[in-house]
């Protein structure tokens, strides 16, 4: 099944859920950036929202609003009994200290899964672990490469493949070509999220059982690319666009589903 078909038909069965719920779960959106892929995060997660029968709100804040401002708002947030969970999109103005605002959201409230005594799991790592069991992936014994070693993805993506028995190896943007290609080449899992168009191309060699998940946003003239060359000869692939992305945001709902009930 690909991921629109995955998302359509989840989708699906969440409605059905939110439709039984005796109060529709309330979401808010916290923005205070001009990024162009930010903006097109929340009008699609504003979107998803409205068709799932969420009630969804977004707070937009200028860019110059100061630490203190927003450390503010989030406090407000957190006492709102109203508000079932709510996220601060990200990235932020350079006057701001991103981990102090991911500390500052209460962790009931997390819906990004961001706070370290948070219950739930970050969205990308967490929507690419749900995709991978319903295409039914093999996780026990299996050799799992995460090749990015961020707090939002990588790190917690790694933890997630090792609870489920992978053999997980990271690595990042420093490893060597060569090192790079001798995990590759054994891999039967291979998540990357780096950043760097097509740090992964055809002359790398994988099984041709393995599964990729392509995380990477790069955007040119020509539009958005993903971190791994398209057409891989592997089982599967992720596309990009098209790809994480809609898992990320699925999970971002089915996170606020879990705070809701």
């Amino acid at each position: 099944m690909t991921i629109k078909e995955y998302i359509k038909a989840r989708k699906e069965e969440i409605k059905a859920e939110v439709a039984a719920m005796p109060k529709k779960p309330n979401l808010v959106i916290v923005q205070l950036n001009e990024d162009e892929a930010s903006k097109a995060y929340v009008k699609g997660k504003l979107k998803d929202a409205a068709e799932l029968g969420i009630n969804a709100k977004l707070l937009k804040f200028p860019v110059e609003m100061s630490e203190k401002a927003l450390l503010k708002e989030i406090a407000k947030l957190n006492k709102d009994k109203k508000v079932d969970g709510f996220i601060v999109q990200m990235p932020l103005p350079k006057q701001i200290d991103e981990e102090k605002v991911k500390l500052a959201v209460a962790p009931e409230k997390d819906v990004d899964g961001f706070h370290p005594m948070s219950a739930l799991n970050p969205c990308t790592p967490q929507g690419i672990m749900n995709y991978l069991k319903h295409e039914g992936v093999e996780f026990l014994g299996k050799n799992a490469v995460v090749i990015g070693r961020s707090n939002i993805v990588g790190k917690p993506m790694a933890k997630m493949l090792l609870k489920e028995s992978c053999n997980v190896t990271v690595l990042h943007s420093k490893t060597s070509k060569e090192d790079m290609a001798r995990y590759l080449k054994y891999a039967d899992i291979v998540v990357v999220a780096v950043g760097r168009q097509h740090l992964i191309t055809k002359e790398f060699e994988f099984k041709p059982s393995a599964v990729l998940v392509d995380v990477g946003i790069n955007r040119d003239e020509n539009g958005l690319h993903g971190d791994i060359e398209p057409g891989m000869p592997v089982a599967l692939q992720t596309p990009v666009p098209g790809g994480v992305g809609l898992l990320t945001r699925l999970a971002l709902m089915e996170n606020l589903l879990k705070i809701g009930r």
